[in-house]
């Protein structure tokens, strides 16, 4: 597996500077494209033409350099996937052998219990969370003052232009101003 991941790395490293030949020659390939320019500029044809065909080979080179990057890379996945299969292979044979000690050290009536244990505790949870809700949601309640509510809300309606009674159901209305009196009692 050290041996796969060494090849790796070095397959990785080929392809990049198999990249960089690339790109490389394409620097000077525009390069020679240049000479060509300067050398039409003057006149002289002959320099001109030296100049074109080291910039056709450039490119070639860096047709071909890309080429071998993109065969390198491939090379590359496969390997790549060679070394992430052996290790999750290797994981997987582990946790089947630890699945089979915990499979016959289980015994199924101390695992019911503390799940029956469990369940009741969460349903107990469930019942003081509920409780502390109620009990906090009242305190809310209280101690805003309802009248800069409801200026609030009439407030917010006349902005949208609407109505504000007719918005709102008519037991919406009756039962906050109910609970608001139940509790001020």
């Amino acid at each position: 597996l050290t041996c796969a991941a060494e090849h790796l790395f070095n397959l990785k490293f080929a392809a990049k500077e198999l990249n960089r030949n690339s790109k490389k020659c394409d620097k000077e390939e525009k390069a020679e494209k240049a000479k060509i320019k300067k050398a039409i500029q003057k006149g002289n044809m002959e320099v001109a033409r030296i100049h074109a065909e080291n910039a056709i080979r450039q490119k070639n080179q860096a047709i071909n350099f890309l080429r071998m990057s993109a065969r390198v890379d491939a090379v590359a996945a496969r390997v790549q996937t060679a070394v992430t299969m052996g290790k999750v292979t290797k994981s997987m044979a582990g946790v089947v052998k630890s699945m089979d000690a915990t499979l016959k050290s289980m015994n199924l009536e101390k695992i019911s219990a503390l799940m029956d244990k469990f369940e009741h505790q969460f349903e107990t949870l469930d019942v003081q969370t509920q409780q502390m809700e109620d009990t906090m949601s009242n305190t809310t309640t209280l101690t805003t003052p309802q009248n800069q509510v409801d200026m609030l809300l009439q407030e917010m309606a006349d902005e949208a232009g609407l109505d504000l009674n007719m918005e709102l159901p008519q037991g919406q209305t009756d039962s906050v101003g109910t609970s608001v009196a139940s509790a001020e009692q």
